[in-house]
């Protein structure tokens, strides 16, 4: 039989209702999509939002070019199949996991709607995509893209033996602010490394929210997350990555070398990063983190939170 047959329809159960892989994909497709959590835009978006930082964040400088909008289009398609090749990656590393937990034992491999094989072959069909895109950039942002890969194999094995995975998943959903930064600039300077520090107190900041919804279960099979690390001081550790967020953020802003005459365009810029840091203030004011609804809320709004950087920054660049 083949590892691409039609297998019994099983929905997921902590998948948007009416989502379009649900209402349009061909029904032989859904179980690969939703393996690929094409059913949950939320991580490809959170994955994408940094490199469109590094973009604009690098145009300051020296503007935008024609280049860069391919950058801008070719890392969010880049976004999507990585995304979905490393989510294919840590379910295949995480299956019996899964199969422990109510609100992941719906996924495709612990339900067996896609066998080991098969998801083997589709995140190789992914990551085969996602090179093709990356090898249209400069040598510098291949071999980052590249070096990209020990951060993604590693990162499902590591809330098996240390209770900050989310720091792991910040070094790699992050590293493409480094990268597009270099695809841009040709090289790494101080304001990319910055932002990428930004990211990953950012992520500590959002994946501790949403680990929190698998706190009671994590603790039964033995995983480890921040959430459980900290607890009820969990406000108090929000609080500081927020911190640690608009802090290195506004640093990259400030030590990029902005032309003379575009105090406007620095000004435009650190308004974005003000408003980045209200919208995290404002979800710290709204957690419950005994709800897990409000908490899966809350991690969800992250994707405009990272948004009005982007759009500050990139509109900062034509000043």
């Amino acid at each position: 039989m083949s590892e691409f047959a039609e297998m019994p329809e099983v929905a997921v159960a902590d998948a948007p209702k009416d989502n379009w892989v649900d209402r349009f994909a061909p029904q032989v497709t859904r179980p690969y999509l939703r393996l690929s959590r094409a059913d949950r835009p939320i991580g490809t978006w959170l994955l994408l939002i940094p490199c469109w930082w590094a973009i604009a964040l690098a145009g300051l400088s020296d503007g935008f070019r024609l280049w860069d909008l391919w950058l801008a289009v070719s890392c969010a398609l880049g976004a999507f199949l990585m995304r979905g090749a490393g989510c294919t990656w840590n379910d295949i590393a995480d299956r019996e996991i899964d199969a422990s937990v109510a609100r992941t034992r719906s996924r495709p491999l612990p339900s067996g709607a896609v066998t080991v094989t098969g998801a083997l072959v589709w995140m190789a069909v992914q990551a085969a995509l996602a090179a093709v895109i990356l090898f249209s950039y400069n040598w510098l942002a291949i071999g980052l893209g590249v070096a990209s890969l020990a951060l993604v194999l590693i990162y499902p094995f590591a809330k098996r033996f240390t209770w900050w995975p989310q720091a792991f998943l910040g070094l790699a959903f992050n590293w493409g602010a480094v990268l597009m930064y270099a695809a841009h600039a040709g090289e790494v300077r101080l304001p990319a490394m910055l932002l990428y520090g930004a990211g990953i107190a950012w992520t500590l900041f959002y994946d501790t929210i949403y680990a929190h919804q698998d706190r009671e279960d994590d603790a039964l099979i033995g995983v480890k997350s921040t959430a459980r690390l900290f607890g009820d001081n969990s406000r108090v550790w929000l609080r500081g990555f927020m911190a640690v967020a608009v802090v290195l953020m506004a640093s990259a802003v400030i030590s990029v070398p902005i032309p003379p005459g575009k105090v406007l365009a620095l000004i435009l810029a650190l308004a974005g990063v003000w408003g980045f840091g209200w919208h995290m203030a404002w979800q710290l004011h709204r957690l419950n983190i005994d709800d897990p609804a409000q908490c899966r809320r809350l991690f969800l709004s992250n994707r405009d939170a990272g948004l009005v950087p982007a759009l500050f920054l990139a509109v900062a660049v034509f000043l």
